[in-house]
């Protein structure tokens, strides 16, 4: 038995972790109704490894979502270094020794945009960017286990519905 999601004022998604919790519970009481109606003890066997699935797609939905309730501001884009050169026959770039820039790298519409990054704002531009990744990452992860839990969740009721 997995334990109840940590109380509101530790977890800032525990109404979404509590709802899924008490899906578990009932799902849970419902199994005893279930194996008594079910002959195939195959069928058992797959129901319980599919509800032990998504007790751990609750716990991995539970860390994966952490970083989508940060408070703090969001940049898309990355933050990267170039190295060009200008051009210019007499400058020393032409000899190898290219010019440097910090730049933040975003997509919009389909293209690729560059900023240029003052150095007073290098290491706040990164934070955020960095915390834009963050945040993107755990929207995937989230989608994947969604996914994975109405897969799940799909076949468990294939295996218990039964003709009327």
């Amino acid at each position: 038995m997995i334990p109840p999601p940590a109380e509101p004022s530790v977890n800032p998604c525990y109404p979404v972790l509590s709802k899924l919790y008490h899906f578990y519970l009932d799902s849970c009481l419902s199994a005893s109704y279930s194996v008594n109606n079910m002959q195939n003890k195959t069928d058992i066997q797959t129901l319980s490894r599919l509800r032990q699935d998504l007790r751990r797609l609750v716990v991995e939905l539970e860390r994966s979502i952490k970083p989508v309730f940060g408070r703090g501001p969001l940049v898309k884009g990355t933050v990267c270094e170039l190295a060009r050169k200008c051009g210019k026959p007499s400058c020393a770039c032409s000899r190898g020794e290219l010019h440097h820039s910090t730049v933040l790298s975003w997509s919009h519409k389909g293209k690729t945009k560059l900023m240029s990054i003052p150095l007073e704002r290098l290491m706040e531009l990164r934070e955020k960017s960095e915390e834009y990744r963050r945040l993107r990452s755990a929207r995937a992860e989230v989608s994947a286990s969604a996914k994975k839990m109405l897969a799940a969740i799909d076949q468990i009721e294939r295996i218990r519905r039964e003709e009327p």
